[in-house]
């Protein structure tokens, strides 16, 4: 296959997430305002309550098995492994720009975590339908890459909500108290005054007469409360308490949790996967919800990318930071991962399960990144700044690694 043929392969994909997502741009024009701000919040809550649930457990009911788990094994620690890498990128970034506290752990989520599912899910089929696809027959390919791409989304969705989602949260929570304690602090001590002494350390008297007030002369002893910044310990203990079992069960991981139960035991699968399966209107009707989420989820992209024009809230050097550290060290990062994992025979030699751990290095920031900032009222203009650019550069970055990627695994 040629090099013209693969990066046709690759740009047709990324074409229509663009395409769908210029869709909800123009939906949320005030002249249109069919996605206005209230509207693109309520779908937010259905996509984070029902529609991200459906999707992951439905397709990881109907595709993953225990011998397919045991075969993509490493595909859960190469996801570890680029939410690692890029939070240690996100906190570089963060370091070298200075981002404001509320900001922080912002940047260091669309650092760490990548589009692992929506976009594969719509990637992998469309590669699989071009012709002369490095990656055999169009429909193994397609049954193959739906169980992988499925795999990529629970395990990132999981990841997600109980690793960025935390961090999100802590960061926009802690700055919240940061703002009103120093807020507080300064109004104690404006209150408390600072003013000079007015009563003199001796009258005229005392003065005068030094043998009758000897027991007075003494200067008084006073203690002054300083106020003392908490502790590494107490920040520590702060952030433990705050990340708690009911933050971590997100819906989407509940959803993701349940799809493993369903496809690893036996008995279960038998009953609702499958036409012939007794309770298989379950696993349809998931999966009919499920179908909701990836064109609701682009839609609001695209309504948060028209914000994102209409903002400055971000400084170019933070989007320039996240880009490159996105677009550029994270996929040279995880082509080492990927061969070196290879040469050590954890991975199998299978091209469409390479480029799928290679792609996973690649991806731009996950959507439901703009979701969580929503669900805290925080960092979402911002958000909205930083998607409009790593998605317009996503364009061209994803369609060369994905050329690239391809010609490696071929």
């Amino acid at each position: 296959m040629g090099l013209l043929e693969l990066f046709i392969a690759a740009s047709i994909p990324v074409t229509k997430v663009l395409l769908i997502t210029a869709l909800g741009s123009y939906l949320a024009l005030d002249h249109v305002n069919i996605l206005g701000e209230d509207a693109r919040k309520h779908i937010n809550n259905i996509i984070f309550y029902v529609f991200n649930p459906a999707l992951v457990f439905s397709n990881l009911g109907r595709t993953i098995t225990f011998e397919s788990m045991v075969k993509l094994w490493f595909m859960p620690i190469n996801i570890l492994i680029t939410f690692l890498v890029g939070s240690v990128l996100g906190w570089i970034v963060v370091q070298f720009t200075r981002a404001p506290t509320h900001l922080r752990g912002l940047i260091v989520g669309c650092c760490a975590a990548g589009n692992l599912g929506n976009m594969l899910l719509i990637i992998i089929p469309a590669v699989c339908k071009e012709k002369g696809s490095p990656f055999g027959s169009p429909d193994i390919c397609h049954s193959y890459g739906m169980a992988y791409s499925s795999l990529s989304m629970a395990i990132g969705a999981i990841y997600l909500w109980s690793y960025v989602y935390n961090i999100i949260r802590v960061s926009s929570t802690g700055s919240k108290i940061t703002d009103s304690a120093t807020s507080k602090s300064i109004k104690n001590a404006s209150s408390s005054g600072h003013g000079g002494c007015t009563e003199p350390l001796l009258s005229s008297e005392e003065f005068l007469n030094p043998e009758d007030h000897s027991d007075q002369l003494a200067l008084p002893c006073i203690v002054t409360e300083v106020e003392v910044s908490p502790t590494m310990k107490q920040r520590v203990k702060s952030v433990l308490q705050r990340l708690n079992l009911k933050d971590l069960l997100a819906p989407t991981t509940i959803g993701a949790l349940a799809g493993f139960i369903i496809g690893l035991i036996p008995e279960l699968r038998w009953s609702m996967i499958g036409d012939s399966a007794p309770l298989c209107v379950i696993q349809d009707s998931a999966s009919l919800v499920g179908d909701g989420a990836i064109p609701a989820l682009t839609l609001i992209l695209g309504g948060n990318l028209l914000k994102g024009l209409q903002q400055s809230g971000v400084k170019k050097s933070t989007v320039f930071g996240i880009v490159v550290a996105r677009y550029v060290f994270l996929p040279l990062i995880g082509i080492f991962v990927v061969k070196a994992a290879l040469h050590l025979g954890l991975v199998q030699h299978d091209p469409l399960y390479q480029f799928i751990l290679l792609l996973q290095f690649a991806m731009p920031p996950a959507m439901n990144i703009g979701t969580i900032t929503q669900l805290f009222g925080t960092g979402e203009s911002e958000c909205s700044v930083i998607m409009l650019w790593t998605y317009a550069f996503a364009s061209i970055a994803l369609t060369l690694w994905s050329t690239f990627f391809m010609w490696l695994v071929a």
